[in-house]
């Protein structure tokens, strides 16, 4: 828990208003009249049947008014849940890992193909969310949930009947795409219920969740892999996403403050030049002009406008911070590729089981990296806004999204390509196994403190589309993950591990170097252009 003497963090609630029952404008509940001083920190519960979700009225904890007001034993209630729901897409892909010869066997294919499976749900995870992030800040963050989930299961279970690899990719396709939902809604839920000053360390408590994917998955595709084949792999993920909707079901209430009418948008939208003069009569053909417009403005708004969330990367500080994070993230996807590849076959010749058993250690160097990463960058969040005198009016630190990298990302910017280059040759040689996984764990820690603190700073540049910010970085992660493990074993069949990891390794260390450098003299400069409370 945090200490209650840390330095308060520059920003106020927004006081409540006297409203009238709720417009057509605003979807959102009835806000009641503000509250007594005394009273200010409370949540204020919203009636049952004016909740908003997807069956809402199933809610054990209720829906409030400001979501930044619930105690902190519920916010963490709510991040637990949203991480267990957040493992579900990573344990999809390093599931299968164990089982990739086994699979290949059984439809009687190569290897490339067989990790198109792995590739293509990379892929999906790097669309998808971009209409996910969409949709929830029009129809909210549950609905998205419940529906994305149940989506997991269906396209689980069909993908455990597969009678052929094109029938499984294709149903791997949707599953990473149902569950990639989580990968964008799951941050802008901790944005909506934690404020900025402890946003790092509820970031890195739901990064367990992601992280908890990749060290279990491959152990339980390993076990299972060998004694129940491949398809047992596949069923558990969809006992599992069973699992986690109900859970989802009955404790996750609505956090988004205000959803967007979209339906009323595009009505007015359509209408505007066309809106008739007071007792002037609306044509049949101008009727149907307008209803024409309303609909092909809400097929925009559906299908076409969730790709424009990608313009933000117009932003250098966003742009580089989304760089910086997808390259570590196609090195994880890469390495997890190689390791299946390298261990599998001569010299080392391991079983199914042990091979899963062999991505403990980078996931070990995640939770370490969770553990302590996060409580390190917000006291570096609090060192550095002291050292720079930024008080607001009431003596309250002001903090800023680049204080967050600095001696923590230039060490995790040295820590995880030296890793890379390190297992590389080791795996290249055939040392004793221990060695080239000892540096997996490095690679874990100093990937971790990357990815979390890229994760957090991309809610705070974009603090009003927190979703989107998470959205466009997994849309582009995603795209590098999918190149690493498309391109991984043709690679490593070419060059070898040494040589390939490298390259990697100099190309992200290089990359990391420039991009901590550029944020730490340009960073301030730029979120100013963005506006001071970011976009």
């Amino acid at each position: 828990m945090p200490d209650t003497k840390e330095d308060a963090m520059s920003i106020a609630l927004p006081t409540p208003s006297i409203s009238s029952p709720v417009s057509d404008h605003d979807p959102s509940p009835t806000i009641p009249p503000p509250l007594p001083a005394s009273m200010a920190s409370l949540a204020v519960p919203i009636a049952r049947g004016q909740r908003r979700g997807l069956f809402s009225s199933l809610t054990l904890i209720p829906e409030v008014t400001t979501p930044t007001s619930y105690p902190r034993r519920t916010k963490w209630i709510i991040t637990s849940l949203i991480a267990v729901a957040a493992a579900a897409a990573p344990m999809g892909s390093s599931i299968v890992l164990p089982v990739l010869t086994d699979i290949a066997n059984d439809f009687h294919t190569t290897a490339t193909i067989t990790n198109l499976s792995v590739a293509v749900y990379m892929l999906a995870m790097s669309v998808f969310p971009l209409w996910w992030s969409s949709f929830s800040e029009t129809v909210g963050r549950r609905t998205i949930y419940l529906v994305s989930f149940a989506l997991f299961v269906l396209w689980g279970v069909l993908s455990a009947v597969s009678t052929s690899i094109a029938m499984l990719v294709v149903m791997r396709v949707l599953s990473g795409g149902a569950a990639a939902s989580v990968q964008a809604v799951g941050a802008g839920t901790i944005a909506d219920i934690w404020e900025p000053k402890e946003r790092g360390r509820a970031m890195g408590f739901f990064y367990i969740g992601p992280l908890c994917g990749p060290l279990f998955a491959p152990i339980i595709g390993g076990a299972m892999g060998q004694r129940l084949g491949w398809r047992s792999t596949q069923w558990f993920l969809a006992v599992y996403g069973v699992f986690t909707l109900v859970g989802l079901l009955f404790g996750l209430p609505e956090t988004l403050k205000k959803r967007r009418d979209v339906a009323k948008e595009v009505e007015q939208e359509a209408a505007g030049s066309q809106r008739p003069t007071p007792l002037t009569r609306v044509s049949t053909r101008q009727s149907v002009q307008i209803k024409t417009r309303t609909y092909l403005s809400l097929i925009r708004r559906i299908f076409l406008d969730p790709l424009l969330v990608l313009a933000y990367l117009r932003y250098p500080a966003v742009a580089l911070t989304v760089y910086y994070a997808s390259i570590a993230f196609g090195s994880l996807n890469f390495l997890n590729i190689s390791i299946q590849s390298a261990f599998s076959t001569t010299p080392y010749n391991f079983s199914t089981l042990i091979v899963g058993l062999l991505y403990i250690p980078n996931s070990l160097g995640y939770i370490l990296a969770i553990f302590f990463g996060g409580r390190w960058i917000d006291r570096i969040m609090h060192r550095e806004a002291r050292k720079a005198g930024r008080y607001d009016s009431n003596g309250k630190l002001m903090f800023r999204p680049e204080d967050r990298m600095r001696e923590n990302a230039w060490i995790a910017a040295v820590m995880w390509p030296g890793a890379l280059i390190w297992y590389g040759w080791m795996a290249e040689r055939g040392v004793f196994w221990f060695v080239p996984m000892l540096a997996n764990f490095f690679f874990g820690v100093g990937s971790m403190l990357i990815f979390a603190l890229s994760t957090t700073m991309l809610t705070e540049f974009m603090p009003r589309r927190a979703s989107s910010g998470i959205a466009i970085n997994n849309s582009v992660r995603s795209i590098f993950s999918f190149a690493g493990v498309f391109a991984a074993e043709p690679t490593i069949n070419a060059i070898g591990n040494g040589w390939l990891c490298t390259i990697l390794g100099l190309w992200s260390l290089i990359s990391g170097l420039a991009v901590i450098w550029t944020m730490r003299t340009q960073g301030d400069k730029w979120r100013r252009k963005m506006g001071e409370g970011g976009i």
